[in-house]
């Protein structure tokens, strides 16, 4: 099998004594275009092998060298389940997993904007606690063209032994002695009690996730690399906490205070769960910055769970107090803000997929289609002639141009579209501003003392424009993450905007001022929605959660 050499461009910079040879050849792999994308370190107990990676993973370019080069993760294996590993890697990546599949398939579809090209340091593959899934998971993420590989394991190691019969792998050895930072005894992992919910929350998330996998689970409940499917809450011998956990596992894996923590455990709880658990889990989250007010979960039974969700609308004037929510069907189902609890569905005859909901104050609801276009479904009060005109006009031009995102207010209609220019459709006339790089993704509009666009786009970053004036300047926010939702609305706090990332990340913002709030429920957010009364609306393909921000 092929070997790492060094390579020549090489600063001579010393990592570990010892480990120089070492060093040297994992660069030369680095920095060679046709080598294998999986590199392992192997050697005896003490032989530097974590501590070469320790330092490979702060090795920079020499000085003056300005050239960018892809991010170096290094994620820690001892102790940690496949599951738990997929999480921690999804999270540095800026992907959002549930399983170790997830995480492949995420990685090799994603744009390049949000992961880049990356370079994954694994240490300890002998110390873990499933090293066979985990070296499956390798194996798999090798043939991820943006990823490449390290990783270290003893000589001993039959996981180690099957990656390196690969037909592309480097390796390499390290014979030599005892590196100071390579320990050789393996430290003891201390486990919580898996049903108290204070020590679930103040534990390594990661060993939680380990023991909810690995072992803990009761006879009978699945507890497998793609995490459990238990029949019921209280099938998993935890009152529903191990349920809850395996639901919102990213982001409970994320560093974060308890209480946080406790906030996401929460919403991740599903209504047939230990009646116990939520007065605790919700006391555990008093320090959090937002209040959950109800969460509806697949398989929730009281109200019922309302399907899947990909896009939201909170409605106003005749349907105030009512939430719109789209599922990839096309269905659109009413629901009650207070409760969730269903109000009938939205008459329509939208055929396709539903891509934005945008209810105007007279209880007409627009809509825009996977092909771009408009459609209407018209409320029980009567629509002033000059708005069915504007409508009219505004369904014309996206037959010839498709739409890619959708808002209305009083007398404007706001159409994003795939060049990244957001048009305002008015009484007045049109305007227009080019607002983003590449598609716009969501726009809402407020209808405020002065009112204005809020725009979101592929780049990753969010814009306020007044038509009629020049956009802000400045985004209000920027990642390196598309924005796939954002909603805002007119509230009791002053006007709110929510926005929802690709990587799992919900913001609320406050364009006037005041400090922003975030919260990651987990699982990939598909829409996000502000209703007139301040709270928060975050949808998934299995929860819709309602919170409200603490005064």
């Amino acid at each position: 099998m092929p070997s790492a050499t060094p390579s020549p461009a090489w600063d001579g910079r010393r990592p570990t004594t010892g480990t120089e040879p070492g060093a040297a050849a994992l660069l030369g792999w680095l920095t060679d275009p046709d080598a294998p994308r999986l590199c392992l370190v192997t050697g005896a107990p003490g032989s530097g092998k974590t501590a070469l990676l320790g330092w490979l993973a702060a090795h920079g370019p020499r000085s003056g060298r300005t050239r960018r080069r892809p991010a170096r993760v290094l994620v820690p294996l001892a102790g940690q389940s496949a599951l738990g590993t997929a999480w921690a890697v999804a999270d540095r990546l800026g992907v959002v997993a549930g399983t170790p599949g997830d995480l492949v398939g995420a990685l090799a579809t994603s744009e390049a904007r949000p992961t880049g090209r990356a370079v994954l340091l694994l240490t300890d593959l002998h110390a873990a606690a499933e090293p066979d899934a985990l070296a499956r998971l390798v194996t798999e993420l090798a043939e991820v063209g943006r990823v490449r590989l390290v990783v270290e394991a003893r000589d001993d190691t039959p996981a180690l032994a099957a990656l390196r019969a690969g037909p592309r792998v480097a390796v390499v050895d390290l014979d030599g002695g005892p590196g100071p930072l390579d320990p050789v005894e393996e430290p003891a992992w201390p486990l919580p009690d898996l049903s108290d919910p204070a020590a679930v929350c103040a534990a390594d998330p990661l060993l939680v996730t380990t023991a909810y996998v690995t072992g803990s689970a009761p006879a009978g409940v699945p507890g497998t690399l793609d995490g459990p499917e238990p029949s019921g809450e209280t099938a998993d011998g935890h009152g529903g906490l191990r349920t809850a956990w395996m639901r919102a596992g990213q982001s409970l894996c994320r560093a974060q205070p308890p209480a946080d923590r406790a906030l996401v455990l929460l919403a991740a709880l599903g209504d047939g769960a230990d009646p116990r658990l939520r007065p605790t889990l919700a006391e555990l989250a008093a320090g959090a910055p937002w209040r959950l007010r109800w969460a509806r979960h697949r398989g929730d039974l009281t109200p019922p769970w309302p399907g899947p969700v990909t896009v939201l609308g909170a409605a106003g004037g005749p349907l105030e107090g009512t939430l719109l929510v789209g599922d990839r069907t096309g269905t659109v189902r009413l629901l009650r803000e207070a409760d969730a609890g269903s109000a009938g569905r939205l008459a329509h005859a939208v055929p396709g997929r539903i891509t934005a909901l945008a209810p105007a104050p007279d209880g007409t609801v627009l809509i825009l289609d996977d092909r771009g276009r408009l459609h209407t479904v018209r409320g029980t009060a009567s629509r002033p002639p000059y708005l069915e005109r504007l409508t009219e006009a505004v369904s014309a031009t996206l037959a010839r141009h498709p739409g890619t995102a959708l808002a209305a207010i009083g007398g404007s209609v706001v159409v994003g579209d795939r060049l990244g220019s957001v048009h305002a459709f008015g009484l007045t006339g049109l305007h227009q501003a080019a607002s983003h790089s590449g598609r716009v993704t969501a726009v809402a509009a407020v209808d405020s003392a002065t009112p204005f666009v809020c725009s979101g786009g592929a780049d990753g970053t969010v814009r306020l424009w007044t038509p009629g004036r020049d956009p802000v300047p400045e985004p209000l926010a920027d990642r390196r993450s598309p924005v796939v939702s954002l909603h805002a609305a007119e509230t009791p706090h002053g006007p709110l905007v929510a926005v929802a990332w690709g990587d799992g990340l919900v913001e609320l913002h406050r364009p006037e001022g005041g400090p922003k709030l975030s919260f990651r429920p987990g699982p990939p957010v598909r829409a996000v929605a502000v209703t007139g009364s301040g709270s928060l609306l975050v949808g998934t393909d299995e929860s819709l959660l309602c919170l409200a921000a603490k005064k």
